[in-house]
C-alpha cells in the first residue's frame, strides 16, 4: 500500500479532463519525478511501461487525501478494477518514483496494460496535451 501517487498523464494538473479534475484537485502536490520507462503517445492519453532502461518518464508525485473515494475514483478513470486487476487497460501498481531532490518515494502509478504496438513515443518522456 503507498500514501503516494504518481501522475504522468491526463490526471496532471491542468491536464484533467472535467470529469476526474475534482478528485485530482483534491491531491496534495509533492513534487517533480521520474519513473524509468517509456511513454506512449496512445491518441487522447499516454501510457506508460515500466522498464530498467535509461528513458525516463517524467510527472508528479502526490500525496493521497485521506478518504479511499479519491483513488477508487482515480481507479474508475483508469479503468481499474482491484477484483480484476489484469483486464483493465490501465493496471494500478506500486512503483519506486525519484524525485527531483534525489528521495525515492513508493507510489502508486498507473501503468499501460497493453502492448502499444501503435502508438508513438514520447520521445522527452512528458506528456503534452493536444491542442483539440
Amino acid at each position: 500500500m503507498s500514501d503516494y501517487l504518481f501522475t504522468y498523464g491526463t490526471l496532471q494538473p491542468g491536464h484533467a479532463p472535467s470529469e476526474i479534475a475534482p478528485a485530482v484537485d483534491r491531491l496534495e502536490a509533492i513534487g517533480k519525478g521520474f519513473v524509468r520507462g517509456i511513454l506512449y503517445d496512445l491518441g487522447d492519453y499516454p501510457g506508460a511501461v515500466l522498464d530498467s532502461s535509461d528513458r525516463k518518464i517524467f510527472g508528479t508525485v502526490f500525496k493521497l487525501a485521506n478518504d479511499s473515494s479519491t483513488l477508487r475514483q482515480l481507479d474508475e478513470y483508469e479503468g481499474f478494477d482491484p477484483k480484476a486487476p489484469d483486464e483493465g487497460l490501465f493496471v494500478r501498481r506500486v512503483h519506486p518514483v525519484e524525485l527531483a531532490s534525489g528521495q525515492v518515494l513508493k507510489c502508486w502509478i498507473y501503468v499501460y496494460n497493453r502492448k502499444p504496438e501503435s502508438g508513438r513515443i514520447h520521445e522527452t518522456g512528458v506528456y503534452t496535451k493536444k491542442a483539440v
